[in-house]
């Protein structure tokens, strides 16, 4: 029985308590492009990889939920932290990849220096997060993915050396587009930052 059809049926007989196990994520979005230059260039150095290269959606994850409880208060910690955040400044300066406990490898996107205002800001958010019931297992890692391998006889030293050969200028970017929402699913909260 679906949660709306169990409300339904049970109008009048106590408050509803919504026990399925719901992730959701929060991310802020990275404007880069497919095509540019540096990025084509990662691509034809790996081009006899098996690499499933991401065309679009760049994010930084923000917070993974493993199990959102109390989805009200999430949002709510959403609104506390991000209504008058202001967007922050990136310095993206580094390619790299690194593997998964499950053995895939995230070729990525990421930056030397990370603001310590952005830090703080995720740190925040992430704590008053768990303070609801939520689960977090992942620990936060500034990376922008922009591919993912899953090949059990790569050697991530090797394939850091292909990577290390790409001629990357640093990449300033403002990131002011937040989302907050259910993993493979609606969005939740939406903001664009001052």
């Amino acid at each position: 029985m679906f949660n709306g059809e169990w409300k339904a049926a049970n109008a009048g007989f106590g408050e509803f308590t919504d026990y399925a196990i719901m992730k959701t994520y929060l991310e802020i979005k990275v404007p880069i492009s497919f095509d540019a230059p540096w990025f084509c260039e990662l691509r034809k150095a790996l081009k006899d990889i098996p690499v499933y290269w991401q065309n679009g959606y760049y994010h930084i994850t923000m917070a993974f939920l493993d199990e959102t409880k109390n989805l009200p208060n999430v949002e709510a910690i959403m609104h506390k932290y991000l209504d008058n955040a202001r967007a922050v400044s990136i310095t993206f300066d580094k390619l790299d990849v690194f593997s998964t406990w499950s053995g895939l490898f995230i070729f990525h996107l990421t930056a030397t220096r990370i603001p310590e205002v952005f830090q703080s800001l995720v740190n925040d958010i992430r704590n008053e997060i768990t303070l609801t019931g939520s689960k977090i297992q992942s620990e936060f890692r500034l990376h922008v993915t922009l591919g993912r391998l899953s090949e059990p006889k790569a050697d991530v030293d090797d394939i850091g050396f292909l990577i290390d050969e790409i001629d990357f200028p640093p990449l300033s970017l403002t990131l002011n587009e937040v989302e907050y929402r259910e993993f493979r699913g609606r969005s939740i909260y939406k903001k664009y930052l001052k």
